[in-house]
């Protein structure tokens, strides 16, 4: 199955504009984007483990969307889409294959100029705005953002990077920029259980190029002075999560992708309840380093003077699963996984403080159309990417009551009404229904409650008709 290239039109130019904005009225726009943070991982969402003011103060003074998705829950196949506003498997990889997966993501070829033409950059180029790149990439050569027509202004992916883009912020500019923040952490929870079973080769130059990301970790999972190891696990670290143990009729698909890396199969067996708990602390304290690094950006625009006509979108890349389902890593279509933060602030015209609990959301789909908006111009690549701008400022519109999400083990979509319809195809053809508002940490599925029949069959025609031909 494929996903249907005709449904990408080229750009549409309005004769007005989309937005109606006064061109001496359009924001600078910062994206700042972590890597590996699940919705959960920010005090402001309720987390009592963790204390991210930086975030929190995005959504005292804006908006939180909490129905928010990566469009494919895996690291550069997820980049593929922010930059292009396309699915990844909107593409093939260098052997004509789709690309689902970080291995083919990173092979992508030369690009049509369709794609060339209609990817964030040069949208934001033909809108006059300066452009910026700053920290991970994790990109194809064909898609960089050098190549797409930013100013790659820094390749540190930490502390460097918020200093420097600090420094671009509170410049002088003569017109409006657009800038992409992106930074690593919580990503170096990652090494926690590779370096327990790096048996492969590719594992081992994997830890062998990662001297920063242990240091990190290891700073990370640092037990406080004076605390005893029992002390430090009972009233230190997370619990392990209410759905810690595996899905009831958990898929054949789950189980092929982690038997195929030792790594992910030893956490899984082997790991006790203390060492999961230390993996979620450690979680914790990497989430709240990168939160500081958001802090150096926010302060950033503060002493800029141009709080107030400066947009600033945050989300992740996709999440962690962080001993859900005895889990770690990604690329699941659980949602500890593919739910991310999203939230966006600009003072004066988001209202503050609001959690939007109802619309669907995919960063990957939904960027580009909704900072073309926001710069006066319209931008289509993907038609069912939307901008939201109308929901960020409490407009009514007519919304998706559906969203398509890929994974390299298999495709979803999720409804308005909590609903999540899964085809499998990493290991044979699965189907699953879940349901988050009767089983919110799904635990089981609803695939055959005679319930849910309907819904099942409906699902399936959305899936096949809108998202996935």
């Amino acid at each position: 199955m494929r996903i249907n290239k005709t449904l990408v039109s080229p750009i549409i130019f309005s004769l007005f504009g989309c937005s109606g904005i006064n061109n001496n009225e359009r924001p600078n726009i910062i994206y700042i984007f972590t890597d590996q943070q699940s919705a959960n991982m920010m005090s402001c969402a309720g987390n009592e483990w963790l204390n991210t003011p930086a975030m929190d103060y995005i959504a005292d003074n804006g908006v939180r969307f909490t129905r928010a998705y990566a469009p494919n829950p895996v690291c550069s196949p997820a980049r593929v889409s922010l930059m292009t506003g396309r699915f990844p498997g909107y593409f093939n990889d260098e052997n004509g294959n789709q690309v689902r997966e970080n291995k083919g993501s990173m092979k992508i070829p030369q690009v049509s100029d369709e794609v060339l033409n209609t990817s964030i950059a040069p949208f934001l180029k033909k809108a006059d705005y300066e452009l910026y790149y700053g920290g991970k990439e994790h990109l194809p050569k064909s898609l960089t953002p050098k190549v797409l027509g930013f100013n790659d202004f820094c390749d540190d992916e930490r502390g460097e990077l918020s200093l420097e883009a600090a420094k671009i912020i509170k410049s002088d500019h003569d017109r409006p920029y657009f800038m992409v923040i992106s930074l690593i952490n919580p990503h170096d929870i990652c090494y926690m259980a590779l370096r327990q079973m790096a048996t492969s080769e590719n594992d081992a130059k994997i830890l062998k190029r990662a001297t920063v990301e242990l240091t990190m970790l290891d700073s990370a999972m640092k037990i406080p002075e004076g605390i005893s190891y029992d002390q430090f696990i009972e009233s230190y670290c997370p619990p392990v999560p209410a759905n810690y143990e595996p899905q009831f009729e958990e898929p054949e698909a789950v189980k092929k992708l982690i038997n195929a890396r030792p790594f992910r199969k030893n956490a899984r067996i082997n790991f006790t309840e203390d060492q999961w708990r230390h993996h979620r602390y450690a979680y914790h304290r990497l989430t709240e380093f990168v939160d500081d690094k958001i802090q150096t950006i926010l302060d950033a625009v503060k002493e800029s003077g141009q709080e107030n006509n400066t947009l600033i979108i945050f989300s992740s890349d996709h999440g962690d699963m962080s001993a859900s389902h005895r889990m770690e890593h990604k690329s699941v279509l659980y949602e500890e996984s593919a739910n991310i933060p999203f939230m966006a602030m600009w003072k004066g015209k988001i209202r503050g403080g609001r959690v939007d609990n109802k619309h669907l959301v995919s960063n990957g789909l939904d960027l580009l159309p909704t900072v073309c908006d926001y710069a006066g111009i319209e931008g289509v690549s993907d038609p069912r990417g939307k901008s939201l701008r109308p929901l960020f400022e409490e407009k009514k519109v007519k919304w998706r009551e559906t969203l398509g999400v890929e994974s390299e083990i298999g495709r979803m979509v999720v409804d308005q009404d909590g609903f999540k319809y899964i085809r499998y195809d990493g290991a044979g053809i699965e189907e699953q229904l879940l349901y988050l508002k009767e089983d919110p940490f799904e635990t089981t599925h609803f695939t055959n409650d005679p319930r849910y029949t309907d819904r099942l069959n409906a699902l399936r025609e959305v899936y096949e008709k809108e998202w996935f031909k």
